[in-house]
């Protein structure tokens, strides 16, 4: 039977839940209940930073719950990297929209009628993370001797640029029920948490730390979840600690579930920074120094900017080639709510700046843009900012040509330079321009993180084939589809007959997060072991005949990581990330001469991946990636005013929507990883770090030198004028 099972890697298989999903069958966080149900309202501050003074309840309390600081039985943190940020303000405030005290109440109408009074003392905010005095982490990577380096220069080209906030928006907002008992140990103790998220063991842990509890008392599971971006990895375990504070007090089961306006206002984002780049370069282009200095804006507590500003520091040299570099980088703190994961976590930032500042290099030498990049791309047994030796899966120079090639850059280029006469001869005809970008993503955790996180998965033996455990969570990417593809080639069954166990913490070991475009590579990877043991040990009986002779079978293994990597994190040099994705993307855009509106005419981009899993889903994940990445170059403009959003709203906080998405052209190359499953890399963060630079190189070949995004008509305007 399992020699004669068709492939399943490479084949665009159905989605294990897309008949549920579609026939509507699927059960979000909002869609369940529990008897005896009550719900939940998170109650925050309303200034930016200062103290509490006073908290008046207004109004009859009969049938209300209060929960505050005082009724945590643990230690009153949102346990993550540091230990800086409380689960419910005690005293003091350091951004609008922190968390309180809750409400609870069986009525929604009435809790959301109530009110409660607070009164405040103000201090003075900070909101400027160059002027800010707390550093959450710094990072400094040297790599020979920029003074040699910009010796060597025959030109030095400085430049500064920006990056705003963007609000990862999933479809589904921020949900958790949690229900008292129903712990891994049964009975009446500890609590369970079911919620929409990316990291159940994330929340696991903080769980047990804010309830002080045991892990077997803890459980958190999954449900259906609409979308995370990253935004969904470390949040959850503030609203989990929320609701199961409630469902401790009533000794009932709490739901808490965000609506648009709050998950926007009081949720994390992706980092703004602020990048300077000094580099010096011979005539003919070749790269002799990069010194770059960037600042990204933490908000008011760390959560994770720490890892956020380490694989952005690490990517800020872009896949370009240096032997003198030098990298600082710091995160630091601001008077507004906490920034944190976002697809990309820090890459599309840093190579926002990288990859502009190539194009102004390469102007400023009177050179091709491309054969500005071709002379400096990373090529196999280079080396990148940290020391790391490239294996012969780099492939920055294929995607480059690939890209250029498909989209005719040179001609296109020349084409529109032409067509883009004076802008008051023409003004009623829009200007065009033609941009490019080349970027790379490391694929899992940076650094010893893998070893750290010491990933375990298993494989149980079924009747038919086998169910994977893993708290690897579905939230639209195709996880559960994807490990099901690889264990049936692994195991030689049909892909139908691979089930996906819920992610839940009672019945799956911890196969780390769902974050860093690792699931694949890595969870895939450990599965991929599993199922080839368990075809050893099968031998030439089937699942149910294996079953009856010999009983249950289950395999676990755990992450194992590739010989001769090697890394320093005080040092911040070796081996960085076991592979990389290799990206270029091509972007066409007009610019309105009267509205300085832009749009994006035209988009091609070209990714190495190692090996399309499931090609459909790949291709997925590229679209959407770079249509967001489109909307965070030049509609996503978060609006703050005194540390608040004030556009936290999907009527003014605009979004890329079919119209504004220029057709798409997705080319797929693959370069096998030796250590990922059937050679496969990670995919779903790469796509975002394109778009962005090759809408703004775009923008300059049109006759508008920005160099900050998102690129507004405000913006544009203002370079143009």
């Amino acid at each position: 039977m399992a020699s004669r099972a068709a492939k399943a890697v490479g084949r665009n298989v159905l989605r294990k839940e897309g008949h549920a999903k579609v026939t509507g069958a699927a059960r979000y966080i909002d869609d369940l209940t529990f008897p005896g149900l009550l719900h939940a309202r998170t109650i925050r501050s309303t200034i930016p930073a200062g103290q509490i003074a006073k908290v008046r309840f207004k109004g009859d309390r009969a049938g209300f719950t209060l929960v505050d600081h005082h009724d945590i039985p643990g230690r009153n943190i949102v346990a993550l990297i540091d230990d800086d940020q409380p689960c419910l303000a005690e005293r003091a405030i350091r951004h609008v929209a922190e968390p309180i005290l809750l409400l609870v109440h069986e009525d929604r109408e009435k809790l959301r009628a109530a009110e409660v009074q607070i009164d405040y003392r103000p201090s003075t905010p900070n909101y400027d993370p160059e002027t800010s005095a707390i550093a959450f982490k710094s990072i400094a990577i040297d790599k020979g001797n920029v003074d040699e380096g910009f010796a060597a220069a025959d030109v030095i080209v400085d430049g500064e640029y920006r990056t705003g906030l963007q609000e990862q928006l999933y479809i589904e907002t921020n949900g958790v029920i949690a229900v008292p008992g129903h712990g891994v140990a049964g009975g009446d103790d500890g609590i369970t948490v079911y919620g929409s998220m990316q990291c159940p063991y994330y929340v696991h842990r903080a769980l047990m730390i804010l309830l002080g509890l045991p892990a077997e008392q803890v459980r958190v599971i999954q449900t259906e979840t609409g979308g995370g971006f990253g935004g969904k990895e470390e949040y959850p375990s503030m609203i989990a600690g929320h609701a199961a504070l409630a469902a401790l007090k009533t000794g009932r089961p709490v739901k808490l579930v965000y609506d648009r306006v709050e998950d926007m206002l009081a949720t994390t984002k992706r980092h703004p920074s602020i990048i300077r780049h000094r580099t010096g370069v011979t005539r003919d282009g070749r790269l002799t120094a990069m010194d770059i200095d960037a600042v990204l804006d933490g908000g008011a507590y760390a959560t994770l900017s720490a890892v956020v500003l380490s694989r952005g520091m690490i990517h800020a040299a872009g896949p370009y080639r240096c032997d003198h570099v030098r990298i600082r980088g710091r995160a630091t703190m601001t008077n507004t709510p906490p920034n944190g994961a976002f697809r990309g976590f820090g890459a599309p930032q840093t190579q926002f700046a990288a990859d502009v500042h190539m194009d102004r290099i390469a102007e400023r030498l009177g050179l091709d843009p491309v054969r500005v990049r071709e002379i400096n791309a990373l090529r196999p047994g280079d080396t990148t900012a940290t020391g790391q030796r490239l294996g012969a899966d780099s492939s920055a120079l294929r995607v480059l040509r690939e890209a250029v090639k498909r989209t005719d850059f040179k001609k296109r280029r020349r084409a529109l330079a032409s067509s883009n006469g004076p802008a008051e001869a023409g003004r009623h005809t829009p200007a065009r321009g033609i941009g490019l970008s080349l970027f790379f993503h490391g694929s899992g955790f940076t650094g010893a993180g893998e070893v750290k996180l010491a990933s375990k998965a298993s494989l149980a033996l079924t009747g038919r084939g086998a169910r994977i455990h893993v708290a690897s969570t579905e939230i639209g990417q195709g996880t559960r589809t994807m490990l099901a593809q690889i264990v049936a080639d692994a195991l030689g069954v049909p892909y139908e007959h691979i089930d996906v166990n819920a992610a839940d913490t009672g019945e799956v070991p911890d196969s780390g997060p769902t974050v860093a475009s690792r699931t694949c590579m890595i969870v895939g990877r450990i599965l991929q072991r599993c199922a080839e043991e368990m075809r050893g040990r099968l031998g030439s009986l089937t699942p149910r005949q294996y079953l009856r002779k010999f009983g249950p079978l289950t395999i676990t293994k755990q992450y194992e990581r590739p010989a001769g990597m090697v890394w320093d994190d005080t040092l911040y040099k070796g081996d960085a990330y076991g592979s990389y994705g290799w990206g270029c993307d091509v972007v066409e855009v007009e610019v309105d001469r009267d509205t300085f509106e832009v749009k994006a005419t035209a988009f091609t981009t070209v990714h190495e991946i190692g090996k399309a899993i499931h090609p459909t889903l790949a291709l997925g994940q590229i679209e959407g990636g770079s249509a967001q990445g489109l909307g965070y170059a030049l509609l996503e403009d978060v609006v703050m005013r005194d540390g608040r959003m004030t556009n936290a709203t999907l009527t003014n906080y605009i979004i890329p929507t079919s119209l504004d998405t220029p057709p798409m052209k997705v080319v797929l190359l693959e370069n096998p990883y030796p250590h990922g499953p059937s050679g496969a890399k990670g995919v779903g963060e790469m796509p975002i770090d394109g778009p962005a630079p090759a809408v703004i190189n775009a923008l300059r070949h049109a006759g508008f030198d920005l160099r900050e995004i998102p690129a507004t008509p405000e913006k544009i305007m203002a370079v143009a004028s």
